[in-house]
């Protein structure tokens, strides 16, 4: 039990540095919400008429439709910029003095994470703020919101665990930058932006086994229909997925940095 109430202590100290960190640097948290804002805005403004489309699910309004891809968008960056942090982290030895403290070893992946669990709940709470200041709603009403941040906070430490292990491995910071790119790419070949049963092949079949569609359908349907039992199961059960497998990777690359310490 003290081992674990140690554990606990030491995970909360290196969030709260990371988040003090984060708040230092705001080169690494305002692309989380610049970014997608402007994708947003761009989408929002020219592919309105969209939503007239056969068999484009009946919605409000674009923006409605659309708030689920930015903040999947803005998570998959945070996760990036845990990476970046982590990298640089090493680069300037911090990682080395925690390896040489007395702390387990696990405390130096989970601390991150959970600041990156904190960002991500602040991403959630702007892209729906961006999204009522602009007419949008969320038709579960309260309980649609609070599944929206439980995916979201969810998925959010997932995508922090794979840059997180990237940047284990890769050890720099340029590297973990390397991969945005493909974070793109792999967003694109999602439903975030558009319906799934809309797309045409080879993407749609690419989507339907990309996890990504299930988080971003997961967070779109509480805000375009109500709280569904079968979306609501698909959206946490592909965060939990990423954050188990990301997870995972993350402390064998943590295990491998180690090593080789």
């Amino acid at each position: 039990m003290h081992e674990l109430a140690f554990s606990a202590r030491v995970v909360w100290a290196l969030a709260l540095r990371s988040l003090r960190g984060a708040l230092r640097r705001p080169q690494f948290l305002a692309p989380l919400v610049i970014f997608p804002s402007m994708f947003l805005a761009v989408n929002v403004g020219g592919l309105t008429r969209t939503t007239a489309l056969p068999g484009f699910p009946v919605v409000d309004g674009f923006l409605d439709f659309q708030l689920a891809g930015a903040l999947t968008q803005s998570l998959l960056l945070g996760g990036v910029a845990t990476g970046i942090a982590t990298a640089l982290e090493i680069e300037g030895g911090f990682f080395d003095r925690l390896v040489a403290s007395p702390i387990p070893r696990t405390t130096i992946v989970l601390g991150r994470l959970l600041a990156t669990g904190v960002t991500a709940a602040g991403q959630v709470t702007y892209f729906l703020l961006v999204g009522f200041l602009f007419g949008a709603s969320v038709k579960g009403g309260v309980p649609g919101v609070l599944v929206v941040y439980l995916i979201g906070i969810v998925a959010g430490v997932g995508f922090g665990a794979i840059g997180q292990a990237i940047a284990l491995r890769a050890k720099s910071a340029s590297s973990v930058q390397g991969i945005f790119p493909l974070v793109l790419v792999v967003l694109f070949a999602s439903s975030a932006f558009f319906p799934r049963n809309l797309l045409s092949s080879p993407v749609d079949t690419v989507a339907k086994y990309n996890p990504l569609s299930y988080v971003a359908d997961g967070m779109r349907h509480p805000i375009i229909d109500g709280v569904g039992a079968t979306s609501l199961l698909e959206g946490v059960g592909s965060a939990l997925l990423v954050v188990l497998v990301a997870g995972a990777i993350a402390l064998l690359a943590l295990r491998g940095r180690l090593r080789e310490a």
